[in-house]
């Protein structure tokens, strides 16, 4: 009887790391008083609810492929990788409006990367740590020796204007990131997971499959729940906060910086609060000026937080991505 021939396992570097960060912000400043009248509020009462003073909302040019491919051409340079050394493009959105090509294949082409995995990754808000997540077993595990990993958003599309309970809250840009191999420990083991039984407290209005058989009196649109969303964000997203500091086998006092995903100023310094951070780590407040971007919110506040010079490139940043799903991911990861 012939043997079963035995395979090849696969191999990578025992680490991998966040070699690199860009972001894409639009030109076009909207603050509040330019949303204010049609939602019959004011600049002050969006500040109370938010934080929000303005966002940015992209023009008909700034695509998420022109948004993302920006964004990550920032991202290479600053990790000093080319892009014939990708191996794969990572790209999570919840805004791009066709169901094929995947967009990460665009935007690697846009990029100059050639020959390398490129596909979509869908989890909303948190779609840019759990491709993180992903980036770092592809590394890892010998998959792809660097991986470009992409958040874009036009949430300008998705949101209906006229909504009081959203239409003040979302912007539009792009972050990017660079996993490649390291010598040592840079990024944390993921903790994450979805409570699908609180899908209604994120969703859309409608199927897009109704606009094949009939016209909705409004376009299919982004609708929140926001009492609901806010308290499991606070409760819950304090208790995976942890569980990932205790993953990456630190403390809250080893901390440089806290990147969440910037949902809403009140939601962030209530979880900065709930964990109890100590004074010195740097709590990223990026959606005072940049709005709810979902999943490009982090690196773009990662990036912010660098070139501010709040954080120390080589510091521990917990990182934590929240949204429909309901679902979420978070790792304590080194800055690069």
């Amino acid at each position: 009887m012939p043997t079963t021939p035995v395979l090849r396992p696969s191999s990578g570097p025992a680490y991998a790391r966040i070699a690199g960060v860009g972001g894409y912000r639009p030109s076009r400043v909207v603050p509040n008083e330019e949303i204010a009248p049609r939602i019959d509020s004011s600049d002050t009462w969006i500040r109370e609810r938010s934080g929000i003073v303005e966002r940015r909302w992209a023009g008909p040019e700034e695509s998420v492929a022109v948004m993302g491919a920006a964004a990550a051409g920032k991202a290479l340079a600053h990790a000093g990788v080319t892009p014939d050394q990708i191996g794969c493009v990572l790209v999570a959105t919840s805004t791009h409006f066709r169901q094929l090509p995947a967009l990460a294949a665009d935007i690697a082409h846009r990029t100059g990367v050639t020959d390398a995995a490129a596909f979509d990754l869908s989890a909303a808000c948190a779609g840019f740590t759990h491709a993180l997540a992903v980036a770092h077993d592809l590394v890892r595990g010998g998959s792809a020796g660097h991986v470009l990993v992409v958040g874009t958003e036009r949430m300008s599309d998705l949101i209906d204007h006229d909504d009081r309970s959203t239409a003040f809250l979302f912007g539009d840009g792009a972050g990017a990131v660079v996993v490649g191999p390291s010598d040592l420990p840079a990024m944390g083991p993921v903790v994450w997971g979805a409570d699908g039984s609180q899908g209604h407290a994120i969703d859309q209005s409608a199927s897009w499959l109704e606009l094949r058989h009939e016209r909705p009196e409004r376009f299919p649109a982004l609708t929140m729940q926001g009492q609901t969303v806010f308290r499991w964000a606070v409760y819950e997203m304090a208790r995976a906060a942890r569980r990932a500091l205790e993953a990456a086998g630190v403390d809250a006092a080893d901390l440089d910086a806290f990147v969440p995903h910037q949902a809403n100023l009140r939601i962030v310094d209530a979880l900065a609060n709930t964990l109890r951070l100590p004074a010195g780590v740097a709590v990223s407040h990026d959606i005072v000026h940049t709005g709810n971007t979902s999943a490009a919110s982090i690196p773009l506040a990662m990036e912010q937080l660098l070139a501010s010079g709040a954080v120390r490139s080589g510091g521990l940043a917990l990182t934590i991505g929240f949204g429909a799903g309901l679902s979420y991911a978070g790792q304590v990861v080194t800055l690069p």
